[in-house]
């Protein structure tokens, strides 16, 4: 099958042959339709994350289950599902206390010493975070993808398997947001207008957009943003406080900046509550002024949307269906995989918010 390869971070991914297994026993055998270009991947790209190379990369995908393995009862051959990059066991401690999210159990993983799911020239390949979507075919335990129903787009289906489930997830979940609460969302990329999308869903009463794009602004607003701010005006944290006569109830950092996270609580209200969703690199420290928590004030992190994907999943499609979540908006341009590269190349300024990658039917 076509995958496409990071050998080398900084440098563009390789369109090659890549080899895959067969399911094993809790394992399913996709064939990818669609992958969302996510800026997760990029920090990888960049280095800002390592991880072991080489590794096929890609993990917002969507497509249709080709076999199972023998033990396999969640989905079925001819299944249309989402893909999760936050695949659960079932049995660790977080999955029994309904953090699925948490779990980072190795029973989702093949053991060592047994074949790997990809390889190329006899040799093993990396699966990145549990998927590897950015090739024809994905092999997956059965844990990290659900089965949706079959009316749903595929390619919009996709923008589910990380950007929506983070950024909806984020404010239904890990925040807890409540109708007539204020909101902050800084970063309006796929994750960001999620976060916005999903605080209007919970009735929000304010949703504040901050972003240095002018376009991306505009966008937010049809996402649900009920004021906007740019940066480039002045201090976004000044501009928060005086639209919201003090600050807001809850704040969504989605770019992965120590100066927008360490924004991200100055602009809080006492009592509110900052989420950093965005990956802030790895060896980066964030600073808090210590007198602020006195105002019983709340920083924490938010790793995929807090989310119980095998319920939030289907009922995002269902969102989406009834005119509630504005994914066709999200996306900035469908492409095939040989341009993936090209995606990462817009994607690093910042004008776009998601290119998808439609692979032939």
């Amino acid at each position: 099958m076509k995958a496409a390869v990071l050998r080398e971070t900084k440098k563009p991914l390789v369109i090659e042959d890549v080899q895959i297994n067969k399911p094993g026993p809790h394992e399913v055998l996709i064939r990818t339709a669609a992958a969302g270009v996510c800026h997760s991947d990029l920090h990888f790209l960049e280095g800002s994350y390592p991880y072991p190379l080489p590794a096929v990369l890609g993990h917002e995908s969507a497509g249709i289950v080709e076999q199972v393995g023998s033990e396999v009862r969640t989905v079925k051959p001819g299944d249309h599902v989402i893909t999760c990059l936050s695949a659960f066991c079932g049995h660790c401690e977080h999955c029994l206390t309904g953090h699925m999210s948490l779990c980072v159990s190795p029973d989702t993983k093949r053991e060592a010493g047994e074949e790997s799911r990809l390889s190329k020239d006899a040799g093993p390949m990396n699966q990145f975070l549990n998927l590897s979507s950015f090739a024809e075919y994905m092999l997956i335990h059965e844990h990290a993808c659900v089965a949706i129903r079959k009316d749903m787009p595929l390619d919009v289906a996709a923008l589910i398997g990380c950007a929506v489930t983070t950024g909806v997830g984020a404010v239904i979940h890990t925040s807890n947001v409540r109708p007539g609460e204020t909101v902050a969302v800084i970063g309006c990329g796929g994750v960001g207008l999620s976060a916005i999308n999903g605080a209007a869903i919970a009735g929000a009463g304010r949703i504040i957009a901050i972003d240095m794009v002018g376009s991306k602004l505009n966008l937010a607003k049809e996402f649900g943003a009920t004021d906007v701010v740019n940066p480039k005006d002045g201090d976004p944290v000044k501009q928060v406080q005086d639209l919201t006569g003090g600050g807001v109830h809850h704040s969504f950092e989605a770019i992965g900046l120590k100066q927008t996270a360490e924004q991200s609580f100055k602009m809080l209200r006492r009592g509110g509550t900052a989420n950093i969703i965005g990956m802030i690199p790895v060896g980066v420290n964030i600073e808090l002024h210590g007198a602020e928590f006195l105002g019983e004030k709340k920083i924490q992190g938010s790793v995929m949307g807090s989310n119980r994907f095998p319920i939030d999943m289907p009922r995002f499609v269902d969102f989406y269906m009834a005119g509630k979540l504005k994914l066709d908006q999200m996306i900035s341009r469908r492409i095939k995989l040989d341009q993936v590269n090209e995606a990462f190349d817009e994607l690093k300024t910042g004008e776009l918010a998601r290119s998808v990658i439609v692979f032939d039917a």
